[in-house]
């Protein structure tokens, strides 16, 4: 059971790192980017490119370097997603939904086949991999890998928390969420803020990214395509738009995954993962911390 457990939490810590960016973007301007599990995919090849071009490092400098890494993949995944609302979103926040939804479907394939383009469609191994012994607690193994991860994913999930709600720009967008005419009335930069909105949620992505290759060995042009899918769901159990909410529904659903898996077996993950997704838009659509909102017009 205490197995179980962890295991849960240390999916559910990457689900809940990609899904936060899902949430800032809907929670500011109500757009669902589903460009975003690639920019997952994007920071895990951007680490990738870092890593290699640094070349064969011992094993003791293993984890500094990956840390260095993971810094400059969060700034430079930031500025993608940047350019992403820049080229793609801005032109069409006035637009319909519809029009943004399907242009972040469009900017989705755009990413994945751009990368299949740049780096080919066979999967590459990562360069740097975290080793270490494994510890037991509560009858529990923990590798020293899990360890740093999970770590690494808290900090910047309690870092995001703060900035949201104990600094200036976190009430910007707090206020932008609420009312973006208003706030613009107010002397806030709407368009500013919106864009380091989705550079925080993108460098979260790349960060996430950069752990996964690190820890799985192995990446793809793919890979952000079925987590994107499941930090939408993580964020919808959560209620999306609700930071702590959020990290609540990774959390969560990295659980509900580790236990039906043991339940029910391997092949039923994905299946049980998007029953849940079902059951919660069908039975309580605004998740678990979500509040009903009415629709501006």
């Amino acid at each position: 059971m205490t197995q179980l457990v962890w295991n849960g939490l240390f999916v559910g810590s990457f689900y809940a790192l990609v899904a936060l960016g899902y949430s800032m973007v809907y929670g500011i301007i109500k757009l669902l980017n589903f460009a975003h599990g690639d920019l997952y995919m994007l920071g895990a090849f951007v680490g990738f490119a870092i890593l290699g071009a640094v070349g064969g490092v011992s094993s003791s400098m293993a984890l500094p370097l990956l840390l260095v890494v993971l810094l400059a993949t969060m700034v430079l995944t930031g500025l993608a997603g940047v350019a992403l609302e820049r080229v793609a979103y801005r032109p069409l926040r006035r637009a319909p939904r519809l029009s943004l939804l399907i242009t972040a479907v469009g900017a989705s394939f755009a990413l994945e086949y751009g990368m299949r383009a740049a780096a080919g469609a066979d999967p590459r191994v990562y360069p740097v991999r975290l080793g270490g012994t494994s510890v037991e607690v509560l009858g529990a193994r923990l590798t020293l890998q899990q360890l740093v991860l999970v770590g690494v994913a808290v900090v910047l999930m309690i870092g995001l928390n703060l900035l949201i709600t104990r600094t200036r720009e976190g009430r910007a967008m707090r206020a932008i969420a609420l009312d973006p005419r208003t706030s613009s009335l107010m002397g806030i930069d709407v368009n500013a803020v919106i864009s380091r909105t989705f550079f925080i949620g993108s460098a979260l992505a790349g960060a996430a990214g950069v752990m996964a290759g690190a820890y799985y060995g192995k990446i793809d042009f793919l890979m952000g395509f079925l987590i994107g899918l499941k930090a939408f769901t993580a964020a919808v159990i959560g209620g999306i738009g609700n930071i702590p909410g959020t990290m609540l529904g990774g959390l969560l659903l990295g659980l509900l995954e580790s236990f039906g898996t043991f339940w029910l077996g391997g092949e039923w993950r994905d299946v049980f993962a998007f029953g849940v997704l079902i059951l919660f838009l069908t039975v309580r659509p605004t998740g678990l911390l979500g509040e009903r909102v009415t629709e501006r017009v």
